[in-house]
Formats: C-alpha cells, structure tokens, sequence
C-alpha cells in the first residue's frame, strides 16, 4: 500500500487546519477550514489572519514565541469567531512549519466537536432510563387514572353547577397527565430505524409544509438548502419526527408572535462518529434551524436533551429527550446554540452509501 501523498493528507485533516506565512498572512486552507470561515481558500489567500479570525488570546506573542523557539504552542479553551456567527470555544495548536521559515501550521479545534462526542453515550443512557420510567408509570398510573377520569364525569352529571367545574378540573388534569405519559411511552415503542437511503430535503419540505399549516402557521420559515448534497442514511419517518419536533420548539419560542426560522442544510467535512472499534464515521450532512426568539434559559442549556428538562411553562421536556434518542439510533449526532436572539440547532447525519443511494 503506498502512502497518500501530502495534498491527500491536508484535505483529509479532521479540523480546520490553517497555513500562514511569516508576515501572519493566510497561504493555504484546508477544506475543514474553508467551512469553519465559510469562505473558499482562493478569496482568503494573501490576507492577514486577524482581518479573518476574532481570536480572544494574544495570538502575535503565540506566533513571535513559536517562531523564536522553533517549538509548538498549545491553547486551550478560547473563544474564535469568524465575524459571520458567534464565537466558539476552541482549542488551538500553533506550530512551526517545517522548511519555510517563518511560516505557521494553526489548528483550530471546536470544542463543540468534542462536547458532541462526548454527550453521545450521555443521550442513550438518559434515554434508556426514560424506556424503564415509561413501562412503569404506564402501567402504574394509566389505569387508575382511566377511572378517575369516569368517576368525575359521572359524579358531574349529578352536581349542582357551581360544582361541575371542580369535576371539569380533575377530568381536565386527568388527561393532561395521561397525555405526558404518553409522550414517555414513545420511548419505549420506538422502533428501530429502518435505514435506507433518504433525501432529507424531500424530509424537511414535508415537515415545513406541515408546520407552516399548523403551530408555525404565525412564522416565516426560509430556505438556505445545498440542492447538491446526497441521501442519507435513515428512517424518513424517524427523521421527519426530528424536524418537526426542533421547528415546533422554534415556533413556540417565539411566544404566539410573528418569528422567523431559518432551515439551513450544507456539507461539512469536520465532524466523525468515534466508533467502539477506534475508527470514525463521517457526518458531512449538516441541517441547522435556526429562530430568532429569545433563546434558552442559560441555567438549563447543558441539559436541554436530558429527559424532564424544559424552559417552557407546562412543558414536558420530552421533545429535545426523544429527538436526542432518534439521532443516536441514526448515529448521528445534534447540538444547540443559543443566544438571545438566535437559537440554532444543529443535526449532523452520515451520507447513505453508494450501493443503497442507487437503489
């Protein structure tokens, strides 16, 4: 087997790789890099980095130290911004590049990358607690519950009027709780994804159609798709149940008033699956929707796909819970931005291979 050559290697690197010459101007991009700037290598040639990168650590001691020592330099855990979108906490790695004097490799990890990875196992375990929760309150709770619901519509039909209202309440609660533990059910009868080559944006026309008809009739939903992008690898219906639960969050962010929702779909090179054997699987499918509403409650942001942890009054804090399970069971992987203002949840899925995109 021969060695790929280095051009192979370049564009292969996992994360956005930057190469910049002793005057602290760009010379190459990776393609990891092109979509973290979102903007092609040929347009940022020749120009300094700083017009490019917000980078809040002092970047110019980095470099004049790694060039005076001929030693690479490490930095973790600081925020990079492109100008195009907020800030991402990442780690960076600055070293000398061999044989071009003055010149700089810079790496830029996301930590978001990481952070997705790393809540992958986090999302089954929370979900397979929720399957156990929902076998046992469905049979412990739903039958009694069935009969107190009788019980009140009986004893209303015999009681004076000012009464019938407290029978309407324990008949309304009734059902309110027995709807919640039908959401926790769909854990539990959740089949397993028949995975089969889809186009997701036949999935999300589908699902845009259906929300504008109904709670997202009062919203402005636009498109920014890639027609280019191949099929997927998933369950149509599976995955249509994803994005109608992340548009319905974004319409009721918005509180009953006029909003918009950005659906946003591209490739992106720079995000593997890690699988039990130490290789990776590639998530290139990129969908982001994207609200303007008033964001989510910082106190809760790092648990929001944990099962029972919702920012709405009444709500159940399931919707996020099951999305997270179906796009585990897909091997794919979802993360959450938010500000106020701009709310952005983002669905990174593996393409379908050839030999079942063709079929």
């Amino acid at each position: 087997m021969s060695l790929p050559s280095a051009q192979t290697l370049w564009a292969s690197l996992p994360v956005p790789a930057i190469l910049i010459d002793a005057e602290d101007r760009l010379i190459d991009l990776n393609p990891s890099a092109e979509h973290f700037l979102n903007t092609s290598e040929k347009m940022l040639r020749g120009q300094p980095i700083f017009d490019r990168l917000a980078i809040d650590a002092p970047l110019e001691q980095v470099f004049a130290r790694v060039r005076a020592n001929h030693s690479t330099l490490y930095i973790n855990e600081v925020d990079v911004g492109t100008g195009d979108r907020a800030p991402v906490i990442c780690n960076l790695q600055a070293a000398p590049l061999t044989g071009t004097e003055g010149a700089i490799l810079l790496l830029i990890s996301p930590r978001e990358f990481a952070d997705r990875i790393g809540r992958g196992q986090g999302m089954k375990t929370a979900a397979r607690s929720a399957i156990g929760m929902a076998e046992m309150l469905a049979h412990e709770i739903k039958n009694p519950l069935a009969g107190i619901t009788g019980a009140a519509q009986l004893l209303s039909m015999n009681l004076a009027a000012e009464d019938v209202e407290l029978a309407d309440l324990i008949v309304e609660e009734s059902r309110r709780i027995v709807k919640l533990l039908e959401q926790v059910e769909q854990f539990g009868n959740l089949r397993p994804p028949e995975r089969k080559a889809v186009n997701i944006h036949d999935v999300l026309d589908r699902a845009r159609k259906s929300a504008l008809l109904g709670f997202a009739s009062h919203m402005t939903v636009l498109e920014d798709y890639d027609p280019s992008l191949p099929a997927t690898l998933g369950d149509a219906d599976q995955l249509l149940q994803v994005v109608l639960n992340l548009l319905k969050n974004a319409a009721e962010a918005a509180g009953g008033t006029p909003g918009t929702i950005r659906i946003h779909t591209f490739y992106d090179l720079s995000l593997r699956l890690r699988r039990a054997d130490g290789g990776g699987t590639p998530l290139p499918l990129q969908i982001e929707i994207t609200d303007d509403g008033p964001g989510i409650p910082p106190e809760i942001a790092g648990d929001i796909f944990d099962p029972f942890v919702s920012g709405r009054e009444n709500g159940t804090g399931l919707g996020l819970a099951l999305v997270s399970k179906i796009v585990a069971d897909h091997q794919g992987w979802i993360t959450a931005d938010s500000v106020p203002g701009r709310t952005t949840f983002r669905l990174s899925l593996p393409v379908a291979p050839k030999s079942q995109e063709a079929n």
